[in-house]
């Protein structure tokens, strides 16, 4: 049986869930838009993420291993997503897979006796690391109906929002629907809390002896000093460009870790290498 999600993360059936994960980030640090210009990256970057969305989940895991792709329609994800179009990938397999808890249609017939129907639902949805951090809406098709939620600042994995009025119906009762948040990984950044962690690359020579690199964040693009004699890993701090903490309403902090990039021997004058070779300290 053909499953081709396994594929698309470069990963064996049997794969752990840290496993799935490493290759994710792997991936999507290699496709995201904001690295990878190639014309082809951003598509598949969203079949990276939609693969990550079905494997990531217990319940869907399972299902997708039973029945392969078959779910496709026989076809591998590959075709399947860019048959799709235009389409939201990551909605569609939610709508294929299921994503919402309980029994949807409710029990017929009457109880009686001041029975109190419960009509909250409970869904479950996967939004962008860039959303957690800077807030914006999420589109939501389910039970026939599609609507827009607003996703706060600063929301961590594991949060739950309410969608008041959107469960089920009972008269002219109606109930709320809990929508349960999982970010996915970044494959730029790592989130401690408040504060934001990422690499930045810079060549040797500015590492060296000092100069400017321009870094887009995700509020802005900054241009950070890099003194010289700047060593690997060496971090910088950037305030206020990190997590909302809502209760103070007070960003957290950016870390820039330094990423010295060594330029190919190949690339440089003959004679000038030899000048290295002769000169630089072995420690």
């Amino acid at each position: 049986m053909s499953k081709s999600l396994y594929q698309t993360l470069e990963i064996q059936e049997n794969a752990t869930p840290d496993e799935i994960k490493k290759a994710y980030r792997k991936l999507a640090r290699k496709f995201h838009p904001d690295v990878n210009k190639d014309k082809d990256a951003e598509e598949k970057f969203k079949e990276i993420n939609a693969a990550y969305e079905v494997l990531s989940d217990k319940e869907k895991k399972v299902q997708y291993d039973q029945y392969g792709d078959s779910m496709f329609g026989g076809q591998n994800f590959h075709d399947f997503a860019q048959n799709q179009g235009s389409g939201d990938l990551d909605d569609i397999l939610k709508q294929m897979f299921g994503n919402q808890g309980g029994f949807g249609g409710g029990f017929g017939g009457g109880f009686g006796g001041g029975f109190e129907p419960d009509l909250d639902m409970n869904t479950q949805i996967t939004i962008a690391f860039d959303i957690s951090i800077l807030g914006g809406n999420h589109h939501i098709s389910l039970n026939h109906d599609s609507f827009d939620i607003k996703i706060p600042k600063g929301i961590k994995d594991g949060q739950k929002i309410r969608a008041k009025g959107k469960g089920k119906s009972h008269g002219s009762q109606k109930g709320d629907l809990l929508i349960l948040i999982h970010v996915a990984p970044s494959p730029l950044y790592e989130r401690r809390d408040f504060t934001l962690l990422r690499d930045f690359d810079i060549p040797l020579k500015t590492a060296l002896f000092g100069g400017k690199v321009l870094i887009k964040t995700l509020y802005k693009d900054i241009t950070l000093k890099v003194p010289s004699d700047t060593k690997q890993n060496q971090k910088f701090r950037v305030k206020e460009l990190g997590v909302p903490n809502r209760k103070t309403s007070v960003n957290g902090d950016l870390f820039l870790k330094a990423n010295i990039v060594l330029p190919k021997i190949e690339d440089m004058d003959e004679d000038f290498v030899k000048q290295l070779e002769e000169f630089l300290p072995e420690a």
